[in-house]
């Protein structure tokens, strides 16, 4: 009988008799077919019937308290902080780390899980440019405000520490946030620019509500610079016109091709003003700041009109939308046509944001791989056991620690800035690292979060583990609020401004930190290495004055590479000569001192930056490319 079964299962054909299967509600359930009532034996069954799938499952990494498991912030806050802070610091930081684990992640994921989408009309055709964003997104607004996420850097209760306490926050929040970081950026660079402007009138209102604990009265900031031609170049690419209206304020027409965070409850944007005869003033020297409210008394949108939202690479939890402004009510908040210079503060915070959300997802992606590492079992051993694998791990927290101690020297110098305890030097130094260590994290936090994937193999490539849309956000990083090469145009531009002040600052700090190290003969390689670093690029810096702007500009990538890791060895072996210093913090130091710490200096000895290079790197680009010739070059 059993023979029999097998053969017509085998041939597809049903066996009279034979048990049949049914499915109920996606359960298997057995049927005895009619004219039998006794239980199914075993051996009856048809061969595969219930084929196993194995027993084993991997264990996933588990996301731990982020402040417990960081030694470097640890460590930095002891060193740093003033006694009687450490000690309120760090307990808020341990409990909203619990948050993050307990709260916070979920809901990031939730924002994840379910983007932004816009509702153009209502039931009955009416047009209400409605941006639908999930529960979750609501609610990361209101923990910000509790948390003081903004609100931490302008209550300054740790006087000049705030601000390294306000991002430690946000390091820590930032990987599980759904990318609520980012109206938070905006929200504090809108507070900045504000506070620097003066709060009054309308903007006094507006600071109070951007720097509340209170979720019923926080607002966020939206940033709507970017224009169809624009990009960074702001001064040219804005077309937007303001009129002057009889009350004293201004109607805005105009199309915003970017507007981040565009749910937010207020924005900060360029015009020009029309004089009398509707004529406008070109170039920067024609744009000025304003102050206006997203919507009216009602909830309705203010004179705007919601065209499209973006479909980005990543950062798909945060609403980007493109909009047209017809006669938007706003305030003139700086003098007229000095809109460019008054947001040079907003530029400052957002890009400190930046570096932040940069250094905050490198040490994410190390947590969970290196609790991984524990859980995979693969060739006889875990992950852990694997020399070859650690030391990856170990070559991007070498990365991820240059980063943080890169970010917190940013961090400590705003808020000494902020409370006018900053020196000369370190003023230039703000100025100069602000840039740098924007460009130079961005770039980090994609090798190091692509390289962190493959720490898990191919669940580093599924998309429902999360840990893909950790590289897809991270992707902006090196374009928001500035491309890599802007960036390094910028440094160049401090430079000149400056008549090589900052420049100044920079070597002078950078051999203050390798005099603390000088006594400790283990940091010998490091502090040589830095040292060696700093002289090269010191004497490429005194034939600058006789070098072409072109030669500068070619350089300007370089350079800036050359600026964050030479301060970041500085920075490094800073900190492991320090008294409470580990061994792995010697280690960490000695490693990043392995690399070539003046690219610049390198790159000009090989004429990367002559203009037969020139030439040459536009025929190579262009090779074999109708478009331009090789005669032509």
């Amino acid at each position: 009988m059993a023979a029999r079964v097998l053969r017509l299962a085998l041939a597809g054909r049903p066996a009279a008799g034979a048990w049949s299967r049914r499915a109920s509600r996606g359960s298997s359930h057995l049927t005895a077919p009619r004219g039998r009532t006794e239980a199914p034996q075993e051996e009856e069954r048809p061969h595969f019937s219930r084929s196993s799938i194995g027993s084993f499952f991997q264990e996933r990494p588990q996301l731990r308290n982020p402040f417990l498991q960081d030694a470097l912030l640890q460590g930095y806050l002891r060193r740093h902080l003033p006694a009687q802070a450490v000690s309120a610091v760090g307990a808020d930081l341990e409990r909203f780390g619990e948050r993050i684990c307990s709260e916070v992640d979920a809901l990031g994921r939730q924002c994840e899980e379910t983007p932004p989408r816009l509702q153009h009309c209502d039931a009955w055709g009416r047009r209400v440019d409605r941006i639908l964003t999930c529960p979750a997104w609501g609610r990361m607004k209101e923990i910000s405000a509790q948390e003081g996420l903004v609100a931490a850097g302008y209550e300054r209760t740790f006087r000049d520490w705030s601000r390294v306490y306000q991002m430690s926050k946000l390091y820590l929040c930032s990987p599980s946030a759904g990318l609520y970081t980012c109206p938070l950026a905006m929200t504090d660079g809108a507070a900045k620019v504000i506070e620097s402007l003066g709060k009054s009138g309308p903007l006094d209102k507006a600071f109070q509500r951007l720097t509340s604990r209170d979720p019923q009265q926080f607002w966020t900031s939206g940033q709507w610079m970017t224009e169809r031609k624009g990009g960074s170049d702001v001064a040219s690419g804005t077309e937007t016109v303001a009129r002057l209206q009889p009350d004293g304020t201004y109607r805005l027409y105009g199309f915003k091709w970017f507007t981040s965070a565009t749910d937010s409850d207020m924005t900060l944007t360029l015009g020009r003003v029309e004089d009398s005869l509707g004529h406008t003033v070109g170039g920067s020297k024609g744009l000025s700041l304003f102050y206006a409210e997203v919507r009216d008394e009602l909830g309705h949108l203010n004179n705007i009109e919601v065209q499209r939202l973006k479909d980005k690479l990543g950062t798909r939890q945060v609403p980007t939308a493109e909009l047209l402004l017809d006669g938007l009510r706003a305030h003139r908040v700086s003098e007229e046509g000095r809109g460019v210079a008054s947001i040079a503060n907003m530029l400052t915070i957002t890009r400190l944001h930046n570096t932040v959300s940069a250094v905050a997802g490198m040490r994410r992606i190390i947590a969970l791989g290196r609790d991984y590492a524990t859980k995979r079992f693969v060739f006889g051993k875990f992950l852990k056991d694997h020399p070859l694998h650690m030391q990856t791990l170990a070559r991007m927290e070498v990365e991820t620690r240059a980063a943080f101690l890169l970010m917190m020297s940013v961090c400590r110098l705003l808020g000494r800035e902020e409370l006018g305890s900053a020196s000369e030097l370190e003023l230039h130094l703000l100025r100069l690292l602000t840039p740098v260590a924007k460009l130079y994290t961005g770039k980090q936090a994609m090798s190091v979060v692509s390289e962190g994937l493959e720490c898990f193999g191919g669940q580093g490539y599924m998309e429902d583990t999360g840990l893909p849309g950790m590289l897809r956000d991270a992707q902006v990083l090196s374009i928001w609020e500035g491309t890599t090469n802007i960036l390094s145009l910028d440094v160049l531009r401090c430079l000149a401004k400056s008549h090589g002040q900052v420049l100044e600052a920079f070597f002078t700090d950078a051999k203050s930190k390798l005099a603390t190290a000088s006594g400790k003969r283990e940091l010998g390689p490091a502090v040589t290495a830095v040292d060696s670093a700093l002289g090269r690029l010191g004497q490429l810096v005194q034939t600058v004055a006789q070098l072409s702007p072109r030669f500068l500009e070619l350089a300007a990538r370089d350079l800036a590479y050359s600026l964050a890791r030479i301060y970041m060895g500085a920075l490094l072996v800073d900190h492991a000569a320090w008294e409470g210093a580990t061994k792995t913090d010697l280690y960490a130091a000695l490693r990043w001192c392995e690399q070539d710490l003046c690219p610049v200096v390198t790159k000009e000895t090989h004429g990367c930056y002559e203009q037969e290079a020139v030439a040459m790197d536009t025929a190579l680009v262009y090779d074999g490319s109708p478009v331009i010739t090789h005669s032509a070059l």
